[in-house]
């Protein structure tokens, strides 16, 4: 008789429990969704505040620690980015976004072997429905090493996947730029400011965001500000 009631006690707590972990998921699926919608409307405090709550709720909510890495990326704490998406790797070794999101933090750190090594696993994966980011960022890590024909190939392998992808068409025009290839870079300039919303184009707004962003950028910026102004005279 004590047995069966202490037998029934343990089921009930395993009962409780698992009730109380899947009201945890779906809180932590909850905070998340809610972090989002302040992500998208630029409320970058609030969606961090609710990513946080999220991965409270749930250690294993691998988007939660990508989108929590993707606010400290954007804080600049590098550190604790890396850890989060370090985080979701561990979760999900197949999980693209992360391995993307590593590479652009290793990018950051200036650690260019390794943000290579993470991008390009994280197209290894067929299931990754935005390669083309990693891919630029593949890009951008090889201009950085120059090794520049690696670095268009990679371009490339984005612009094959989204064709008005201008991003690409920005790391292309330094890599021309780079080989002397002043017509190449003038044509990849020119294709990249007609795609880009913030440009559309207007080659003057275009300079003269350049000339304001060369007073506030950090010291790895400001060669690549210098060379687009270079670019847009040609």
């Amino acid at each position: 008789m004590v047995k069966n009631g202490i037998t029934a006690f343990i089921l009930l707590l395993l009962v409780s429990s698992c009730a109380t972990a899947g009201n945890d998921l779906d809180k932590s699926n909850a905070h998340y969704q809610l972090g989002l919608s302040y992500a998208t409307e630029k409320k970058i405090q609030l969606a961090f505040v609710e990513f946080q709550k999220a991965v409270e709720l749930n250690s294993d909510n691998k988007e939660a620690l990508d989108a929590l890495g993707i606010v400290y990326l954007e804080f600049g704490d590098l550190k604790k980015a890396e850890e989060s998406f370090l985080k979701a790797i561990r979760i999900d070794q197949g999980y693209s976004e992360a391995y993307s999101n590593l590479g652009a933090t290793y990018g950051r750190m200036g650690k260019w072997s390794d943000a290579i090594s993470a991008f390009k696993t994280a197209v290894k994966n067929p299931l990754y429905t935005k390669p083309e980011i990693a891919y630029n960022g593949l890009g951008d890590a090889y201009y950085r090493l120059g090794r520049l024909d690696d670095a268009i190939d990679s371009y490339g392998e984005a612009l094959k996947r989204i064709p008005d992808f201008y991003h690409a068409y920005y790391g292309l025009a330094l890599c021309f730029n780079a080989q002397e290839r002043y017509g190449d870079a003038g044509a990849a300039m020119t294709r990249a400011l007609d795609l880009d919303p913030l440009f559309k184009g207007d080659r003057e707004k275009a300079a003269e965001y350049f000339n304001t962003r060369r007073l506030e950028a950090r010291s790895e910026e400001l060669k690549d500000i210098n060379d687009y102004l270079e670019i847009l005279n040609y």
